[in-house]
């Protein structure tokens, strides 16, 4: 599905990535982790061509979309919901879902996904007409989520879903990412939480100082005594 070959990113005279390779498979949940500053959301930036590559390619659907413009990319069905959440402070949680959705015409298709957005997230609908600056950072992290979700990505991009969010809210989110890959979206997830994000993933990338030291499954990687040391604090 998403095939990424020789990636490099310089920023100046500091590379960021340094010629990482990696895929993901339809119905996977493909985890990166790695300390801060390894190239974790320069990955998907680049991946999502927001950032400028500096060599490798980018593959997506049997399509080089190394060079193709982000609003292109995303009408191919690959979704980036950033880091940071940045929903439209001034609209309300409907707007925001609808923003999702610009770049659809099939109004029944688009219905459907707004009701199963609400089904996910039962408190958005709650606050339906609520501005979204207002929303806790719980709730505007699920509102990035599901204006992502409107979008009917075939491959969803996550940057540190989690971040900054009390333990049950993480838990929540989880639990949702879980429930969006098994209805059938694809997840490329960058996260932080290491421990939480090896425990959905179906195969996981280890970056270091933009290069990848370390792949496996999620289970194995949590088993290991190198990656437990250095990323889960046992």
């Amino acid at each position: 599905m998403l095939k990424v070959d020789a990636l490099s990113v310089q920023y100046g005279a500091i590379k960021a990535l340094r010629g990482i390779s990696f895929e993901v498979h339809p119905g996977e949940i493909i985890t990166l982790i790695g300390s801060n500053g390894a190239g974790k959301t320069t990955t998907l930036h680049a991946i999502s061509n927001i950032q400028k590559k500096s060599g490798g390619s980018v593959t997506f659907l049997d399509s080089d979309i190394s060079e193709t413009s982000p609003d292109d990319i995303v009408k191919k069905g690959l979704v980036h919901v950033p880091e940071g959440r940045r929903v439209f402070a001034n609209l309300t949680v409907r707007e925001n879902l609808e923003m999702g959705a610009y770049i659809r015409k099939d109004r029944e298709g688009i219905k459907s996904d707004l009701e199963r957005v609400f089904e996910l997230f039962p408190r958005l609908k709650e606050r339906i007409r609520q501005v979204a600056g207002t929303l806790s950072g719980g709730e505007q992290q699920m509102l990035a989520i599901g204006r992502g979700l409107m979008t009917s990505p075939k491959l969803l991009l996550l940057d540190e879903p989690s971040m900054g969010l009390a333990p049950i809210l993480v838990d929540e989110i989880f639990s949702i990412i879980r429930t969006i890959n098994a209805s059938g979206t694809t997840v490329l997830l960058v996260e932080q939480n290491a421990f939480k994000a090896l425990g959905i993933a179906t195969r996981a990338y280890i970056l270091e100082t933009g290069c990848i030291v370390k792949s496996d499954s999620g289970k194995e990687l949590l088993s290991d005594k190198t990656v437990r040391e250095a990323y889960l604090g046992a």
